[in-house]
């Protein structure tokens, strides 16, 4: 077998050749929240439906950034998927040192006392059953207790590093 002249040569890996892989996976774009002596929130695209039955979710939280600490000992989380109508949203949830939960964040108290973001398109309360090193980030898996899938539009994802829409 020969390699094709547009093959580019392997790299060996880290984390800048991870980075740039998954620049070319496009993902969904999800806030979690949770709420310890205050709320926090942060958007993820590592979001996953683990099993079914029970109904079971996962995503990465870095163990360095600010909603870990909460995270670490919550009992339940929120999971919102968002819209293409909700970048700024995404963006602010993402943001180092935003005031998240500030107007012009729209939320309120859920189930079990979870913030709750308004106009998104779906949400979740999920109860916490485990938290698992991988790396500088742990993988928390939850149990859906209650949500609604109710609301409109269509989703919002993020690709080559910028929140995107769907094409039709």
């Amino acid at each position: 077998m020969t390699a094709s002249p547009d093959v580019a040569t392997p790299q060996l890996a880290s984390p800048d050749l991870l980075r740039s892989v998954f620049r070319q996976h496009a993902a969904g774009v999800a806030v979690i929240t949770a709420q310890g002596e205050r709320p926090v929130g942060f958007t993820a695209t590592s979001l996953n439906s683990v099993a079914a039955d029970p109904p079971l979710i996962s995503f990465g939280v870095g163990t360095g950034s600010s909603s870990w600490p909460i995270v670490s000992r919550a009992e339940h989380i929120g999971v919102h998927i968002l819209g293409e109508h909700q970048q700024e949203l995404a963006a602010t949830f993402a943001r180092s040192g935003a005031d998240r939960f500030a107007p012009p964040t729209l939320w309120r108290d859920g189930p079990e006392g979870v913030p709750i973001l308004d106009g998104v398109l779906a949400w979740l309360v999920c109860r916490v059953v485990a938290r698992v090193p991988a790396g500088d980030h742990r993988i928390v898996v939850a149990e859906a207790v209650v949500g609604d899938p109710a609301g409109a539009g269509r989703p919002l994802l993020y690709h080559q590093g910028r929140f995107n829409a769907l094409r039709d």
